[in-house]
């Protein structure tokens, strides 16, 4: 993505969205690419995992095994809230992720409200997400899809 195209704010949006586009369609590569930095502070213990620092790889095999069996992911995200400061950034973001299950007989679907609190840093390849924080506000439907 050239600077030139875009304020540093829409470049800033365009990889946090990305994030949500390439996790829902399983672009692990693309993620690790263009999304993530080597190493990621993650934080996904509102749901019951502890924080530490993850490789993009770790991070994309992790969701990986979460999506296996699951038919469609559709993350939603909006009113972002972006605060630039030098070469970082740090965005708050609200979201829902839906994920279907066609063969579930207790509800095919299960839902996920919450919050993601980021940090980007500018590199060469441009803006990269290298700290990330989900909150979970609360959950509907089907939580094990079974």
């Amino acid at each position: 993505m050239e600077r030139s195209n875009f304020t540093e704010r829409e470049q800033i949006i365009e990889v946090v969205n990305r994030l949500f586009v390439y996790t829902d369609q399983q672009r692990w590569e693309a993620l690790q690419e263009e999304v993530f930095t080597g190493h990621v502070q993650f934080d996904m213990s509102s749901m019951g995992d502890e924080s530490k620092e993850l490789t993009s790889q770790e991070i994309c095999e992790y969701w990986s095994k979460v999506f296996d069996g699951v038919d469609s992911v559709n993350h939603l995200a909006g009113n972002h809230l972006v605060t630039i400061v030098d070469n970082s950034a740090e965005v708050f973001v609200y979201a829902t992720a839906t994920h279907f299950k066609e063969s579930a007989s207790e509800g095919k679907i299960r839902e996920y409200f919450g919050t993601y609190n980021l940090h980007l840093k500018h590199m060469t390849e441009g803006w990269r997400i290298d700290s990330f924080k989900y909150e979970l506000k609360f959950s509907a439907g089907n939580s094990q899809l079974a």
